[in-house]
């Protein structure tokens, strides 16, 4: 294999200009950059990323632990992070926490264990071991999607660097996620006008931030709509397709059946349909659908269902910036950003199809709630 000698003899330059060019640590002339490089490409260079991964303490790679087989929305998330991170010419490593907070702490140590450079991770719902074992080993991480609580994010760190670079109250993780609480009252209120007093809501996974924001949504939507919040429309689907579809079927069973229906994610969206199919229930004739996620395949169905589309490939390339961010000013304090999502109108909520504005998207503002202390 050509070594980088090999490559300065042929281009006429010392080893240290070669470096220089393919790590981009200094400027070099733009005619002697490109004798570089075309050496390079004639000697078929590749450069040895364990030798260098041992002289600068990097392997300019990133550990993502995503449940993505089991979720299509996180496989869009991988699809933004892979692409940003190759972009800065970092590779990934991919781990799937099963949302299990025991593996999850195992497949991060894993990952940390390669030497990753830094992480990403989308938390369970008991993420404590995990936080602990990251502030611990001080790993560079941007929690995704799902938010730690208060508590969790502020704690005071080992590091006593970050300490005091840390104001109180700030987060000392960073954190990327959608908005959710404002989007999901959006649809309840979009129901409430078109007349429905009976909205029933499949709820995520409890102690998911994701599952609390969009449960807040849920009753900020019905108290604007001017409607009491009935415990027994509120139930959870556990964010999986079978105990949605199981739950549904225990709605329609009550007196008083809910006339409408949210969906807190696309698995139970599947099951939420299933049921009503299997029951006999037409939508949006026998009962409204609206669901927050949007999918590929979410305009397929008849009727065409309108939903929250969440910016997924954003957000996976926003994590990796923000990792990158952080990688090269370790010592700043930690920072939450929020993207808006879009209200895509089609007709499961009971709309008549309109062709000027089938499938349109709007971004939706975020609420006060999810505002608070989020910079972007």
């Amino acid at each position: 294999m050509a070594t980088m000698a090999d490559v300065a003899r042929s281009a006429g330059v010392s080893v240290a200009t070669v470096s220089h060019v393919l790590n981009g640590t200094r400027p070099v002339l733009p005619h002697t950059r490109q004798a570089v490089l075309d050496a390079v490409d004639a000697l078929g260079y590749t450069p040895n990323t364990l030798a260098r991964s041992l002289v600068t303490s990097r392997t300019r790679s990133i550990g993502l632990a995503v449940s993505a087989i089991s979720n299509p929305y996180f496989t869009e998330i991988l699809q933004g992070v892979e692409a940003a991170a190759l972009q800065a010419g970092y590779s990934l490593l991919i781990a799937d926490p099963h949302d299990d907070p025991r593996h999850e702490r195992k497949v991060v140590q894993l990952l940390h264990e390669r030497r990753v450079d830094g992480m990403i991770v989308a938390p369970s719902v008991d993420p404590h071991q995990l936080v602990g074992y990251l502030r611990r080993h001080a790993v560079p991480t941007v929690f995704l999607d799902r938010l730690l609580d208060a508590g969790m994010a502020e704690a005071v760190p080992p590091d006593a660097t970050r300490a005091a670079a840390t104001p109180p109250g700030a987060p000392y993780f960073d954190q990327v996620c959608a908005e959710s609480a404002a989007p999901t009252a959006l649809l309840v209120t979009h129901l409430a006008g078109l007349g429905h007093r009976r909205i029933g809501m499949i709820a995520g996974l409890p102690g998911l931030s994701t599952t609390g924001e969009r449960i807040t949504g849920y009753r900020e939507g019905l108290a604007a709509a001017g409607l009491e919040c009935d415990a027994r429309l509120l139930v959870s689907g556990q964010s999986e397709s079978v105990t949605a579809e199981r739950v549904v079927a225990g709605l329609l069973n009550l007196p008083d059946p809910p006339t409408a229906l949210v969906t807190a994610n696309n698995a139970m969206t599947i099951g939420a349909l299933r049921a009503l199919r299997r029951l006999g229930r037409s939508v949006p004739d026998d009962i409204a659908l609206c669901c927050f996620d949007d999918f590929a395949w979410a305009d397929l169905f008849s009727p065409r269902l309108t939903a929250i589309a969440q910016p997924s490939r954003e957000l996976g390339a926003l994590a990796a910036q923000v990792l990158l961010d952080r990688l090269a000013a370790p010592d700043r304090p930690g920072r939450t950003v929020r993207l808006p999502c879009a209200f895509v109108h089609r007709t499961s909520c009971g709309c008549p199809e309109e062709p000027d504005q089938a499938g349109a998207a709007r971004l939706i503002a975020p609420s006060t709630l999810s505002e608070k202390g989020t910079a972007s």
